[in-house]
């Protein structure tokens, strides 16, 4: 089977394996996994941060670095897909009393004339006041679309004054900084908090690390344990966090490259149903109506796997587990079945 399903289905490497196997291990709860630490200090160097906390999941370090900058009865601003607001379970209210708002933007991106209507600072004693803003780059749900970094930048310019603060979920920051070039640095200095992932298109088996200040590291430290997210020999995991670091980053071109090939190929079948322009990473949203469930179901048989992402989508991810031959095969598939 070629899983196309996402990027989290990918298995570590042999070599990925022996780094674990490796890897100098303490408990973590304690702060004496040198391991995580090693994690731990190089995503948050890399982001432009001052310390870093190594979780189990996205979602997770998502609630920590949201829970940071947003007090309960706050508000949380953010577009209307964001995974925050659509695929956390509704976390950030349940655990925290966090708020949301959302704009709308086809492509994901950041509405600035929209932040401008939406954003609340100081509400008074009857209304919400926004505290911050969340940014998804790359947008999952709008089909692994980039950022712009000067919308970014005007974000920054507009919410920093009024004291707005802002958080990147960037569990994909990693795809756009292959895509643009743009430095993780660069994205990462322009928000007060940052989630990346590590067991998407890095392929590790688990986790991700919230990056900021030291002194909000410290107390989502605090959090993660209070909601029973701490962890023992933890090195085992971060090993193949820091393996991916080193080792696949830049291959995610690869994904990207595979990404466009699948898209161009259906788009050659059915131009209706995707634009090859909008594939700028390793996302690829097909728009096929009522045909959707009727196609992943036969893209299954055909030995592809997909999953449908929202009325009539169906979504595309390729990955480390997704080689040259596998994308070519799966474009063969799917545009003989968007041809029919």
């Amino acid at each position: 089977m070629i899983d196309l399903r996402s990027d989290t289905v990918t298995r570590p490497t042999a070599a990925m394996l022996a780094a674990m196997s490796g890897a100098e291990t303490g408990d973590d709860v304690y702060g004496e996994d040198p391991t995580v630490h090693a994690l731990e200090e190089r995503v948050a160097g890399l982001l432009g941060h001052e310390a870093g906390l190594f979780t189990v999941s996205g979602s997770l370090a998502n609630a920590l670095g949201v829970r940071s900058l947003v007090a309960p009865g706050q508000e949380l601003l953010c577009e209307e897909r964001a995974h925050v607001v659509r695929a956390e379970l509704g976390a950030h209210a349940v655990w925290h009393g966090v708020t949301t708002r959302t704009w709308s933007d086809p492509r994901g991106h950041v509405d600035l004339d929209a932040v401008r209507r939406l954003m609340t600072p100081d509400a008074g004693p009857y209304l919400v006041s926004t505290a911050a803003i969340a940014v998804e780059n790359t947008h999952n749900f709008a089909g692994g679309t980039v950022q712009p970094l000067e919308a970014l930048r005007e974000l920054r310019a507009l919410a920093e004054p009024v004291g707005v603060r802002l958080h990147l979920d960037g569990a994909r920051l990693w795809n756009a900084h292959v895509a643009t070039g743009v430095a993780l640095a660069e994205y990462g200095r322009l928000f007060d908090t940052v989630s990346v992932c590590l067991s998407k298109g890095l392929g590790a088996p688990v986790g991700s690390v919230l990056a900021g200040p030291a002194a909000a590291i410290a107390e989502a430290r605090v959090w993660r344990k209070r909601l029973g997210a701490g962890w023992r020999q933890a090195g085992v995991l971060a090993a193949a966090g820091l393996y991916a670091l080193d080792h696949h980053i830049g291959r995610l071109a690869d994904d990207h490259a595979h990404a466009r090939l699948i898209a161009d190929a259906v788009a050659e079948a059915d131009p209706s149903a995707v634009d090859p322009a909008t594939v700028e990473t390793n996302v690829v949203i097909l728009d096929v109506g009522d045909r959707a469930a009727g196609l992943v179901e036969r893209a299954a048989a055909e030995g592809v796997l997909t999953g449908v992402v929202g009325p009539g989508l169906v979504r595309l991810i390729t990955h480390l587990d997704v080689s040259a031959d596998d994308a070519k095969r799966a474009a063969g598939v799917l545009a003989e079945l968007v041809r029919a």
